[in-house]
């Protein structure tokens, strides 16, 4: 195996590996926080927030774009490269579809969301906005990232690794 056929292998478990983070929020953990009432949904949303921000998420989030951009250059300065097209798709799917979401969709709403205090008058109301658009978000990602892993599989298949 090559160290770019290594780096691709890395880029399925970290594309998939996300793919599975988002896709169990948008089937199951929003739609149980939904069924709670407001103030607790928010108050649950809110330490999911904050505990998400540790280490090991971080790492598999942004250390899979960090790859992904490794992927990328390499995919357009590697004569080795085994499919650079597929490379560049898989890299730009996974970095505009799911981090550049992240960062400029559910980051804003999650920040927002915090401010927010259980309980006071509005907030159920901005609660159920707050779910709508943030699920279309984590689609969005979980589809990106599920996309990116499948592209980065047919890479390595392309290029004949064992």
């Amino acid at each position: 195996m090559t160290s770019l056929e290594g780096l691709l292998t890395a880029a399925v478990l970290g594309t998939g590996c996300m793919s599975g983070v988002f896709f169990a929020f948008s089937t199951f953990v929003m739609a149980g926080l939904v069924r709670l009432p407001s103030a607790q949904g928010i108050a649950a949303m809110q330490s999911i927030n904050v505990k998400a921000v540790r280490p090991m998420f971080m790492i598999a989030l942004f250390g899979t774009a960090a790859l992904c951009a490794v992927i990328g250059v390499a995919a357009l300065f590697s004569l080795e490269a085994p499919h650079p097209v597929l490379m560049l798709v898989g890299s730009a799917t996974y970095l505009l579809g799911t981090i550049l979401v992240t960062i400029a969709g559910n980051v804003p709403l999650n920040n927002a969301l915090a401010r927010l205090v259980p309980g006071e008058p509005d907030t159920a109301r901005l609660w159920r906005r707050f779910v709508f658009r943030w699920l279309l978000f984590n689609h969005v990602r979980t589809l990106s990232a599920l996309g990116s892993a499948a592209v980065f599989l047919v890479a390595l298949v392309v290029s004949g690794a064992p």
